[in-house]
């Protein structure tokens, strides 16, 4: 590692408030794969990024729990989904300002990988997964509490139609739009039923009845989006 580049991840932990025992660790949560000969995806944040995702939706959950002891499972899960949604993650990152110590390739970084949300959003959970492994979930607990708490604190932006975040859930992960089709339309015509699927690729499809078509869709992308871990009301018309 050069001088210049360790100057950077020695202020990077000031900035996050935590000292790596294990640099290595730090090293590898901030190595983009293509930084590396022959695309060694072990050696690059990839694998600590899938478990800083789940790490960092425990601690939130934690944290929504004990600070919202009045909401129901319907308002934490909308919570949560937007203090994890890939967005919010590379606004921490920004805050933490992990761009100038990243490790890219030079067509990436040529490109504006240190700006990018995606890379930066992966980066930032790839962090706290390093974390984690390194001084165990208290110190994670801290590093997310530190960085997510007055966002959390934040009253609850307007809830969006499960059609929108689904598609918002999909776009963040690199999926392209949910396809919808209609399955079905039973009943007489003034009081129709429709039974609509939607469809991902590498998720199984799902599906949602309504007495309209836009219900039914509303309720299938929702359907979806339950078997992802996001809860949400369905519509009834």
């Amino acid at each position: 590692m050069s001088r210049s580049k360790a100057k950077e991840r020695d202020a990077l932990e000031e900035r996050i408030g935590y000292q790596f025992a294990d640099k290595a660790l730090l090293e590898r949560a901030l190595t983009h794969i293509s930084a590396l000969a022959g695309g060694n995806r072990s050696a690059s944040y990839q694998r600590l990024e899938f478990l800083g995702d789940h790490v960092l939706g425990l601690v939130i959950s934690d944290m929504l729990y004990r600070a919202f002891p009045r909401a129901n499972e319907g308002e934490l899960s909308r919570r949560l989904a937007d203090l994890v949604r890939k967005e919010t993650c590379a606004e921490v990152a920004r805050a933490m300002d992990i761009g100038p110590a990243l490790k890219l390739g030079a067509s990436e970084s040529h490109a504006g990988g240190r700006l990018r949300t995606t890379i930066l959003a992966d980066v930032c959970e790839a962090l706290i997964g390093a974390t984690f492994l390194d001084g165990g979930y208290t110190a994670a607990d801290e590093l997310v509490e530190r960085f997510w708490k007055e966002r959390m604190l934040k009253p609850l932006r307007p809830l969006r139609d499960p059609k929108t975040m689904l598609q918002e859930w999909a776009q963040a992960r690199g999926l392209p739009t949910p396809a919808y089709r209609e399955l079905a339309r039973t009943g007489p015509h003034h009081d129709p039923e429709f039974r609509v699927g939607v469809t991902l690729p590498d998720h199984p499809p799902a599906e949602g009845i309504g007495s309209s078509k836009r219900a039914a869709e509303q309720n299938a992308a929702a359907a979806m989006l339950e078997r992802v871990g996001i809860h949400v009301d369905k519509l009834d018309g």
